[in-house]
């Protein structure tokens, strides 16, 4: 059997192992440690959770998702109710500020729009809504406002990076520019990638992250 075809079992077998995931609905094809995910499924959770199964698998360098929502009748809502559910889950979450987002829901796709202090503040807005039942899904346009920047940003996010037992000191390459960040260099597994962007994203005046980290 082939580097490609084992990756792609391996694949399959964790789509199987995830109860959230109907995984007779999702194809699955995997060239040199990438691997694409087709078919349908019945909620955008369902989506997303079987993008993170695939992440999960050992080898897989990157994932194209080209899975198709399709909703059961028992589970579509109208836009309009939609966007009320969202709106309201939004008044209850602390995470994201008050009237800082505006909704906007057509054919069960949700577009959020707004700007956030934080981009902590964005997971957060994502993680909220993108559980909600009767959506096809999410389109997050809001941006992180602009403030005054930190003298040495690029400084900063090294010594945070070299806090984490995650890295060596050597592995990542860090550039600024207008709050603008890049990071290039070698990490291994994938999810070190995720921590390390969240490590960027966190730093006073992080305005976009530009992950260009390639996987061992």
């Amino acid at each position: 059997m082939s580097c490609d075809a084992k990756l792609r079992q391996a694949v399959l077998d964790e789509l199987r192992w995830d109860p959230s995931v109907t995984a007779t609905c999702v194809g699955v094809d995997a060239q040199a440690g990438r691997a694409t995910l087709t078919g349908h499924v019945a909620s955008l959770a369902e989506k997303l959770a079987a993008e993170a199964a695939a992440r999960r698998v050992k080898r897989v360098k990157a994932v194209a998702e080209e899975i198709e929502v399709r909703l059961p009748a028992d589970t579509r809502r109208s836009d309009e109710h939609i966007a009320a559910a969202v709106i309201e889950r939004l008044y209850w979450n602390v995470s994201v500020p008050r009237d800082s987002v505006k909704v906007q829901v057509e054919h069960g796709w949700l577009t959020l729009t707004g700007q956030l202090d934080w981009h902590y503040q964005r997971e957060a807005l994502e993680r909220d809504v993108r559980w909600l039942r009767g959506m096809a899904g999410v389109s997050d346009q809001t941006t992180v406002k602009s403030r005054s920047i930190e003298s040495d940003i690029r400084a900063s996010i090294m010594r945070a990076l070299h806090r984490s037992w995650f890295f060596y000191p050597d592995a990542i390459s860090v550039s600024a520019e207008n709050g603008k960040i890049r990071l290039s260099g070698t990490v291994y597994p994938p999810h070190e990638q995720d921590v390390a962007k969240a490590i960027a994203w966190a730093a006073p005046g992080a305005v976009a992250v530009e992950n260009d980290l390639a996987i061992a």
